[in-house]
């Protein structure tokens, strides 16, 4: 951890580009669907509502993790934000799984809706999402390599806020394009 401590930024930098190929690669739809076994018809139907269940427990945890923080509960938030974090590596999972053997979900809705509300949602979402990367990493990188006493002189709290509000955006965005696709049309 000492090693990672003074690495942070290039271990960052790392870190989001590797995840910036794989969102790329997926979206691309360079995997090829062959690559991974199909799940059962019933699970490949519930893949969407789990996804969007991790969101709203996501958005749970983020939620509480700031509050303790503000309460000074350093333990508990630790345990909120880290526990967000393997949320957060679930629904890229799954759904990385869903659009590599799937593909992406059709909107179904009214084309003026699509045009209008839909895409300009989708695009913001996935920008936001693409900003979350570096704010998260380097917020749990600091936060898992710096002792609690020297946290204050690093940029984790400043870091900490911009990952937050990323990752709500990005959580709280993607309930609403589940719901265009699943709930409304």
């Amino acid at each position: 951890m000492q090693q990672a401590r003074h690495h942070v930024p290039q271990l960052t930098g790392a870190l989001t580009a590797v995840s910036f190929a794989i969102v790329l690669v997926v979206i691309a739809g360079a995997v090829p669907s062959t690559l991974f076994p199909r799940a059962p018809t019933a699970v490949m139907a519930v893949i969407p509502h789990a996804i969007a269940t991790v969101s709203a427990v996501a958005i749970g945890t983020i939620l509480g993790g700031l509050r303790a923080i503000r309460a000074g509960n350093i333990d508990r938030h630790r345990t909120l934000m880290v526990v967000s974090f393997l949320l957060f590596g679930l629904f890229l999972t799954v759904d990385f799984y869903r659009l590599t053997v799937v593909g992406p979900t059709a909107f179904a809705g009214p084309a003026v809706v699509e045009t209008y509300l839909y895409l300009p949602l989708l695009v913001s979402h996935a920008v936001v999402a693409l900003l979350t990367f570096p704010a998260v990493y380097y917020a749990l990188l600091v936060g898992v390599t710096t002792p609690r006493g020297a946290l204050p002189a690093t940029g984790h709290a400043r870091a900490g806020r911009v990952a937050a509000a990323c990752w709500l955006l990005t959580f709280g965005s993607g309930l609403v394009i589940y719901a265009m696709l699943h709930l409304l049309w």
